[in-house]
């Protein structure tokens, strides 16, 4: 049985000495009295965001990966049509390979009313090296003040609650206070690759509200040969931990030093469980790379689940009851060396807590990987997973 109460001994000056170190490693302070707002599924993530861009009265910035089909990628565009003819700035950034299922229309629909839509990197065959790259960043950023990440795409695969097969479950989170600057500019950084003006009269900088008590570091990632600072913050969190690590991500292909992190978590007593995409994962060939590593960690001691009602579509990991880190980024070598990604490492009671809560929500309908029986998996599987490790850097 797994316990979901915070250890005694974490305290506030565990807390301050990992703030400290994420800060001096990765040179971004934490900013303090932000207001985070879990949202679970769609079917909470969708009306916030909707809401909150039909109350925008200067200013809409939203990033996506994913802008496919359905009802919530028509809600979506006629919010911000509607928005534009009130002569509210809306720019929308869609990147051009996680954008290509768009719906016929919807982007002439949007330019016709006036929102600046461009599309994230061109498939252009004449620059070859920018195609991996992608922009893997959800960010919307609402008249400079209210900001939304996490892991939802703008289409009818999120809608619902993560009932069935057809309703994938994810988590997006609600940002309002000086961590909005951060998303901010995580959207202006892949913006300015568009030629467009970086900012006009409609932005007025306000000095930021504190609305909370959450201290947030907001963290960028790009695609870079080496280290990056999402990276960073991945192991800075693992090597803090003293009693627990609760992880989940769509896709998960660590390289050997996260996995030499993740074992090395459990040898020092931690205990760690690793949430994954069941029978319902989007995508085999990632999937395959994962369970490549499950016999490793599992071997170690690590706890692997696989969610059984959906496509697992979240990117959190929680620390010890104590911190968070929440985002764009997976647990792949995609996220942290290929993409644009955008991550919060959250400290706040409220948060951590309820991020615990759903975790062990998740883990009531997910099914653990027995070891004994994961060795008995056929040769064709394990062929499979072979096969697959000669490109996981790219997945």
């Amino acid at each position: 049985m797994l316990d979901n109460h915070a250890p005694s001994d974490s305290g506030e000056d565990v807390r301050q000495q990992l703030r400290r170190c994420l800060e001096c490693l990765v040179g971004i302070h934490f900013t303090e009295g932000n207001a985070i707002k879990v949202l679970r599924n769609g079917s909470e993530i969708f009306p916030a965001m909707l809401t909150a861009i039909s109350d925008a009265r200067h200013s809409v910035d939203l990033m996506t990966f994913v802008y496919w089909k359905g009802r919530p990628a028509q809600q979506f565009a006629d919010a911000l049509c509607d928005r534009a003819k009130a002569g509210v700035r809306v720019r929308v950034l869609i990147d051009a390979l996680g954008g290509m299922q768009i719906e016929d229309g919807i982007v002439d629909a949007m330019e016709g009313s006036g929102v600046d839509v461009h599309w994230y990197r061109k498939l252009w065959p004449n620059s070859p090296f920018k195609q991996n790259h992608r922009g893997h960043r959800k960010v919307c950023i609402i008249d400079e003040t209210i900001g939304f990440t996490g892991g939802v795409g703008i289409a009818e695969e999120w809608d619902g609650d993560a009932r069935n097969e057809n309703e994938w479950r994810d988590t997006h989170f609600r940002v309002e206070g000086p961590a909005v600057d951060g998303l901010a500019a995580a959207f202006i950084q892949d913006w300015a690759e568009t030629g467009r003006p970086l900012y006009d009269d409609r932005d007025r900088f306000p000095d930021q509200p504190q609305p909370g008590v959450a201290a947030v570091q907001v963290v960028r990632g790009s695609a870079s040969i080496g280290w990056n600072d999402i990276r960073t913050v991945w192991h800075v969190l693992i090597r803090s931990s003293q009693h627990r690590i609760r992880l989940q991500t769509a896709y998960f292909s660590p390289d050997s030093h996260l996995v030499a992190a993740l074992k090395e978590a459990v040898s020092r007593g931690v205990a760690v469980d690793i949430l994954l995409p069941g029978p319902n994962a989007d995508k085999r060939v990632a999937q395959l790379a994962s369970e490549a590593c499950y016999a490793d960690l599992i071997s170690a001691g690590v706890r692997i689940w696989n969610f059984q009602p959906s496509m697992l579509h979240t990117k959190i990991m929680v620390v010890d009851g104590g911190a968070t880190l929440v985002g764009s980024s997976n647990v792949n070598r995609r996220s942290l060396d290929h993409d644009e990604e955008v991550a919060m490492v959250v400290i706040d009671e409220t948060t951590v807590g309820l991020l615990d809560d759903q975790f062990m929500e998740d883990l009531q309908c997910s099914r653990k990987i027995d070891l004994s029986r994961w060795q008995e998996r056929t040769a064709t599987q394990r062929a499979l997973e072979t096969a697959v490790t000669a490109i996981r850097r790219w997945l």
